[in-house]
């Protein structure tokens, strides 16, 4: 069966890190439209929802936090794309504890498209200044655990 939302080098951003957390998110959502295809049991299918919406605060805060370290000019406005999608996610993980609503098509496909739009549009405004700063080289001497720098 193919994914919902595949990988491609072309949503890469050339940053490991992030392109390694990327691919966590794409996973996330794979896992979440399969258990709606599935019909799998809304426990689940709020568990799945709980651990997209607490990566994406994590990835968020990790990109955020290397645009103000490098000093990145477009911070103000990706920081407002990130919580507008915080919002949407937490109104729909309410919704769905509160059985007011499941997860339906259409949000997969947001989710989908905001996910390959945002990367494809402003991650890769971003990765242009982080790859000049020599954040790549960086990032492949260390590691990100726990929210902490190795």
């Amino acid at each position: 069966m193919a994914q919902f939302l595949e990988w491609s080098e072309e949503i890469s951003v050339g940053v490991e890190e992030i392109d390694e957390q990327h691919k966590v998110l794409v996973k996330l959502i794979n896992d979440l439209n399969d258990a709606m295809q599935e019909r799998r049991s809304n426990e689940i299918v709020k568990e799945i929802l709980n651990k997209l919406a607490e990566y994406t605060r994590i990835h968020f805060a990790v990109e955020e936090s290397l645009m103000r370290i490098l000093g990145y000019p477009g911070y103000e406005a990706h920081k407002a794309q990130h919580q507008e999608l915080i919002y949407s996610v937490l109104d729909l993980a309410q919704k769905v504890e509160g059985g007011k609503s499941g997860i339906s098509f259409e949000l997969m496909h947001f989710l989908k498209s905001w996910l390959t739009k945002h990367i494809m549009e402003s991650d890769k405004d971003y990765s242009d200044h982080f790859l000049k700063a020599g954040i790549q080289s960086k990032l492949k001497k260390r590691s990100w655990i726990f929210g902490l720098w190795e």
